[in-house]
C-alpha cells in the first residue's frame, strides 16, 4: 500500500500488504492508492560471529609470584 486504507476485515497503512481479488487490486492500483507486489518475501535467519573479546578487559597480566624465580 501507498497509503491507508481501512475496510471492515482489516486497516492498512503505507508499506502494509494485503491479498485483494485482481479486479479490487487492479482498481487500486489504478487510482496510484497500491503497487504490485511481484515476489514473495521469504525470512532467513542470519549467523552473526561471537564478537572476539581479546583487547576488551585490558592487558594480560602474567604474575610471577610463585613461579619459581627469584627477584
Amino acid at each position: 500500500m501507498l497509503v491507508d486504507l481501512s475496510g471492515t476485515a482489516y486497516s492498512l497503512g503505507p508499506g502494509d500488504e494485503r491479498d485483494f481479488p485482481q479486479d479490487e487490486a487492479l482498481r487500486l492500483i489504478a487510482a496510484e492508492f497500491a503497487i504490485p507486489v511481484a515476489e514473495q518475501k521469504i525470512e532467513r535467519a542470519i549467523a552473526v560471529p561471537i564478537a572476539e573479546r581479546r583487547g576488551r578487559r585490558g592487558k594480560n597480566v602474567v604474575s610471577t609470584y610463585g613461579d619459581g624465580s627469584s627477584n
